[in-house]
C-alpha cells in the first residue's frame, strides 16, 4: 500500500523538475523551493505516520487512498501554484497534513502519542492559516507568506511542537520502527533518481542525435548513476542497521538522517533531472548561468545532504564529500567559459569518482 501511495510523488517530483525547468530564474527557484518543501513534508509525514500504523489495516488502507487523492490534486496544481491554482494546491496541502494527523490523534486514543500528535496538529494549523492566508494573497505576498508558512511547519519538530502551558513533546516520545523509516526514504530517494534517469531518456529521444548530444546522453546517465552508487552501495544498508538499532535515538537520527538530511538529496537529484535536460537539449555554445547553477548546484546539493545523513548516523563529517564539493566549486569561474557538455563532463567526473572511491571502500571494508 505505502508503494502504491508513492506512485502519487512520482507525478510531484516530475512537476518539480519540469516547473524548474521552465522557470529557472532566481525567483522561479525559491519559489519551486518552497513547493518541493511541502511536497516532501507531506511525504515525510505520512512516512513517519505508517510506522505507528497498519498499512494493511482497511481504515489505514482507507486513509492512505484519500491522502493519495489530495496528494494528486496538490501535485497536479505545481505549475500553476503560484499563479491561478494557489488555492487547490494550498487547500489540498492543508487538507492532507490535517486529515493525517487528526486520524492518528483519534487512532492512539489515551496513548502519550495521542497528545504527540495533537500538539503536531495545532502548529500544522497554525502553519495552514498561513498557507491558506498565501493563496489569497497574490506576487510577493503570496510568496512571502507560503515561506513564513513552511518555515513554521519545517521548524516545528525542532522545538517539539512546543505550545504554551503544555510545553514540547521530546523527540524520545517519538518511539519508532528505525528500519522501515530507512526503507521509506530509500525508495522515494530512488524516485527522484528516476525522474533524472526520465529526464536522460525522453531529452534524447526528442534531440536529433548529433555526437554533442549523443555525449550529453552518456554523461548524463552516468552522473545518475553515480548519485545511485554514492548512497545506495554499502551505506544505505549500513545507515538502516544503524537506526534500526539506536532504540532510544530512532528518532532522533530519523528527524536529522531522514526527514530533513533526505530533503536536501532529493532537492539536489530534481536539480541535477533539470541540468541533464538543459544539457542534451543545448549540449553546444556558451553556457549561461542558470545552466552552470542547475549543472553545478544539483550535484553540490546532493552531496551536503548526504554528508548531513552521514554526519547523522556516524557522528563525524566525511572529507570525500567535501573535497567533491570543492571541486565542484572550482568549476564555477570557468563555466562561463566552456560548453554546457563540457561543464557537465566536469561535474559529472566528481561525482563519478567519489562513487569509484566508495566502491573500492566498500570492497576493503571501510567505514561508512
Amino acid at each position: 500500500m505505502e508503494l502504491f501511495f508513492d506512485l502519487v510523488y512520482v507525478f510531484a517530483v516530475t512537476q518539480l523538475s519540469q516547473t524548474l525547468l521552465h522557470h529557472l530564474t532566481a525567483r522561479g527557484a525559491l519559489e519551486t523551493l518552497v513547493l518541493f518543501g511541502a511536497v516532501w513534508w507531506a511525504w515525510n509525514y505520512t512516512a513517519w505516520a505508517t510506522n505507528w500504523i497498519d498499512p494493511d489495516h482497511p481504515r489505514v488502507r482507507a486513509l492512505l487512498v484519500v491522502l493519495m487523492l489530495i496528494g494528486l490534486i496538490m501535485s497536479a496544481a505545481i505549475p500553476e501554484a503560484f499563479h491561478d491554482r494557489a488555492w487547490t494546491f494550498a487547500g489540498a496541502y492543508v487538507a492532507l497534513q490535517a486529515l493525517r494527523s487528526a486520524f492518528m490523534v483519534v487512532a492512539f486514543g489515551s496513548d502519550r502519542m495521542a497528545r504527540n500528535y495533537a500538539q503536531l496538529l495545532a502548529w500544522t494549523s497554525i502553519a495552514g492559516v498561513f498557507w491558506l492566508a498565501g493563496a489569497l494573497a497574490d506576487g510577493d505576498a503570496r510568496l512571502g507568506l507560503w515561506i513564513l508558512a513552511l518555515l513554521l511547519d519545517l521548524g516545528a519538530p525542532m522545538h517539539g511542537f512546543a505550545l504554551p502551558r503544555f510545553g514540547g513533546t521530546p523527540i524520545e516520545d517519538w518511539t519508532l520502527a528505525g528500519g522501515h523509516l530507512a526503507e521509506r526514504c530509500h525508495l522515494v530517494l530512488l524516485i527522484a533518481i528516476g525522474e533524472s534517469v526520465l529526464a536522460v531518456g525522453s531529452t534524447f529521444g526528442d534531440a536529433h542525435a548529433t555526437v554533442a548530444v549523443v555525449a550529453a546522453f552518456v554523461v548524463g546517465f552516468a552522473g545518475t548513476v553515480s548519485l545511485w552508487w554514492i548512497y545506495f552501495v554499502r551505506h544505505a544498508e549500513v545507515a538502516t542497521r544503524a537506526i534500526a538499532g539506536a532504540e532510544t535515538q530512532a528518532a532522533r537520527i530519523g528527524r536529522a538522517g531522514y526527514a530533513y538530511a533526505h530533503a536536501v538529496m532529493v532537492g539536489g537529484v530534481i536539480v541535477v533531472a533539470v541540468a541533464i535536460d538543459r544539457t542534451i537539449a543545448h549540449p553546444g555554445g556558451t553556457t549561461s548561468a542558470a545552466t552552470a547553477a542547475v549543472v553545478l548546484g544539483g550535484p553540490a546539493l546532493y552531496l551536503a545532504g548526504n554528508a548531513m545523513f552521514k554526519r547523522t548516523v556516524s557522528g563525524g563529517w566525511p572529507p570525500s564529500r567535501a573535497v567533491a564539493i570543492a571541486a565542484l566549486a572550482v568549476l564555477v569561474p570557468f563555466a562561463h567559459l566552456v560548453s554546457p557538455l563540457a561543464l557537465s563532463a566536469g561535474a559529472a567526473l566528481v561525482t563519478v569518482a567519489l562513487a569509484a572511491r566508495e566502491s573500492m571502500r566498500s570492497r576493503l571494508g571501510g567505514a561508512l
